[in-house]
């Protein structure tokens, strides 16, 4: 008995002193939880990414084992890289872009399009090796990376109404409301359950409400029940190394090389930085460090990440839940990696899940990106006019980058206008010129 408690005391000292738990302030009970909190508010990405990536034509089952493997190394990455208690998946918004705007919208290959997410991965590289990432992130207007965050919410929403049913094409009016069919019924149900999950703070309320929409839609017949619960995982063999990266490179693939960049740097930047500020890591002490690290292993993921076939893998906004649970370390990400391996063995429940149950994540998802339009100054004119345009033509033109476009030649324009063209350096004058030349293409 004595030489088992001893070596489980080893085992929590080497933890401790790896993961730097004390030192935070921090328990490995405390972590192990904030890890498992992680991931029950993530866990939905494993129903949710297949679903929105297979509509380009892509393997569902291979989706849903890249899905977990990608989540599962990058997040393990973070914890060993950047001891950081940070959880790393295919991007919400990132991954719409990839299949709505870049291969249904503009007819792009998959094979080419996973291409464009390796070469932003690439690009974001070098620049965080060279410096520049810096500049660029000086350039660009505020107004507009946060009207971004907010369109690609509201264009998010859009989509996972269409996805239930409650959103149909209308010839006269281009868009209208479609029937209260059973599967769009369920779908507001399971959005109803979000909802009421967030405002009673219950951890996990998206995987509650897509359980309990599935569980309903097989007692009604509309859901197939699945042949067994545990299983190997369907092999990554279809979509895994069939990244054309020559097919990507090309003069009309420019603005969405730049928009994935754009979207991955600033998320990920302004996240991190509130979450390191939350745990108390200043900047210029182990909070820089932590800071420079985790925005590597943002970068290595994306490139992982493309080439076992997923749109960019970012940090994930949920883990501030793990973190508002306590968690303060790498150990965290330890325990949320090891449960999307684990999830890979629940693969036939993962495969049954219908599109209305998962839905009515990307409505609820649209939801929490969409509040930081409150940070934006509509009082001013110059502001609000850029702000506006970004916002909106995200989700009626079915295009991220189109709407950063816009927003960006809005900005400009605005600022000319009223006289400041102090505020236009030269790298947002090359931003608004690539911009004119994304939109012409």
């Amino acid at each position: 008995m004595e030489k088992i408690l001893v070596k489980r005391n080893t085992v929590s000292d080497s933890l401790d002193r790896f993961f730097k738990v004390k030192e935070r302030g921090s328990t490995i009970k405390t972590e192990v939880l904030g890890g498992l909190t992680t991931f029950l508010t993530m866990a939905y990405i494993v129903f949710v990414n297949p679903e929105i990536l297979s509509a380009t034509g892509m393997d569902k089952g291979a989706l849903i084992t890249v899905t977990c493997l990608a989540t599962a190394i990058g997040t393990g990455i973070a914890a060993f890289w950047a001891n950081a208690p940070f959880a790393l998946a295919p991007g919400m918004g990132l991954n719409a872009f990839f299949t709505y705007t870049l291969v249904l919208g503009q007819g792009v290959p998959w094979e080419d399009a996973l291409g464009v997410v390796f070469l932003s991965g690439l690009f974001f590289l070098v620049m965080t090796l060279g410096g520049i990432r810096e500049k660029i992130a000086n350039a660009i207007p505020s107004v507009v990376s946060t009207a971004a965050t907010s369109g690609i919410g509201l264009f998010i929403a859009f989509i996972g109404l269409k996805n239930m049913g409650l959103i149909v094409s209308n010839p006269a009016t281009f868009v209208g409301l479609g029937d209260f069919s059973l599967p769009t019924v369920l779908g507001l149900l399971g959005l109803g359950i979000m909802a009421i999950c967030e405002v009673r703070k219950i951890n996990g309320g998206i995987l509650i409400s897509i359980a309990i929409t599935t569980i309903i839609g097989m007692f009604l017949g509309i859901v197939d029940t699945p042949t067994s619960i545990v299983s190997m995982p369907p092999s990554i063999t279809p979509i895994f190394m069939k990244i054309n990266i020559l097919g990507a490179l090309k003069i009309s693939l420019i603005g969405s090389i730049f928009s994935f960049m754009f979207i991955d740097l600033f998320d990920s930047l302004g996240f991190m930085m509130a979450c390191y500020k939350n745990m108390g890591l200043v900047q210029g002490d182990e909070g820089s460090k932590g800071l420079k690290r985790m925005l590597q292993v943002d970068v290595s993921s994306t490139l992982i990440g493309a080439v076992l076939g997923t749109s960019t893998v970012t940090s994930f906004a949920e883990s501030a839940s793990g973190i508002a649970a306590g968690a303060r370390t790498g150990l965290a990400s330890v325990v949320t990696s090891a449960l999307f391996l684990l999830a890979l063995l629940f693969t036939p429940i993962v495969g049954i899940v219908p599109g209305y149950a998962s839905a009515p994540a990307l409505v609820l998802v649209g939801v929490f990106m969409f509040k930081s339009i409150g940070n934006i100054d509509f009082s001013d004119i110059k502001i609000a006019v850029p702000a506006f345009i970004t916002i909106v033509m995200m989700p009626l033109t079915y295009s991220i980058s189109i709407g950063l476009s816009f927003g960006f030649v809005g900005y400009i324009i605005t600022h000319v206008a009223a006289g400041e063209i102090k505020k236009i350096n030269m790298a947002l004058w090359a931003i608004g010129a690539l911009s004119v030349v994304n939109l012409v293409i």
